[in-house]
């Protein structure tokens, strides 16, 4: 199991988080929930300091070509600020 986790520093971009947050349709959620492989998307929203992000957790390494579009990307005009990947080593859900 492994985990993405990216995000962007958005106050340079010209975007806000409601114009993100409003993306986050039906549609694009079923986009995600249709990706093989994955466990589980959460959608990061940091007012305070301005960041937008994912973490994706992935039961294997996806395959980029079969990925919905990266929205977050085309409305921020940027790639993540910050990406970065880690072998899950131990998983606990709750009740």
């Amino acid at each position: 199991m492994i985990v993405d986790i990216a995000w962007w520093d958005l106050p340079e971009s010209g975007i806000g988080l409601e114009r993100l947050r409003a993306d986050l349709t039906e549609r694009r959620l079923r986009q995600w929930r249709e990706v093989e492989g994955l466990s589980a998307k959460l959608w990061l929203a940091d007012p305070r300091r301005g960041r937008w992000g994912a973490v994706m957790l992935w039961d294997r390494p996806p395959d980029p070509e079969l990925l919905p579009p990266n929205r977050a990307l085309e409305l921020i005009g940027a790639a993540p600020t910050h990406r970065v990947r880690f072998d899950v080593a131990a998983v606990v859900r709750g009740r």
